[in-house]
């Protein structure tokens, strides 16, 4: 046989042991992708919580809309991988105008807020 031909043990193992660390870096990447994907997913939710409450309100008559904090219970029903959603927002009066602002919190803590200002008719 001539010499230098084929792997010998010493190649392979280095072989296995760069595959070995290049692969559990990818496993790694892709664990936080997941994650990532998760958490945009629920920042997405709470968003169109948010939007489609303060839509409503500036949809309603100047005169219509609440004073005052108010919790919306039905927020709850906005569930997605064990989180659920408490959706509360307020109007602040000026002379000409009100302020709403619309806050959703869920897990640990987490919130969106969206305000709008809707001028008096």
């Amino acid at each position: 046989m001539k010499k230098g031909r084929g792997f010998t043990l010493l190649e392979i193992v280095i072989a296995i042991l760069i595959l070995t660390v290049a692969l559990l870096g990818l496993a790694s990447l892709t664990s936080m992708i997941i994650k990532g994907n998760a958490s945009n997913k629920t920042l997405t939710i709470a968003t169109t919580l948010a939007k489609d409450k303060l839509e409503e309100l500036r949809s309603k008559a100047y005169t219509d809309i609440p004073a005052g904090p108010v919790t919306d219970t039905r927020a709850a029903n906005g569930i997605s991988a064990g989180n659920f959603y408490t959706r509360t927002w307020r109007s602040t009066a000026g002379a000409q105008s009100k302020t709403i602002t619309v806050t959703v919190t869920w897990a640990q803590g987490r919130t969106v807020e969206l305000k709008t200002i809707r001028a008096k008719e």
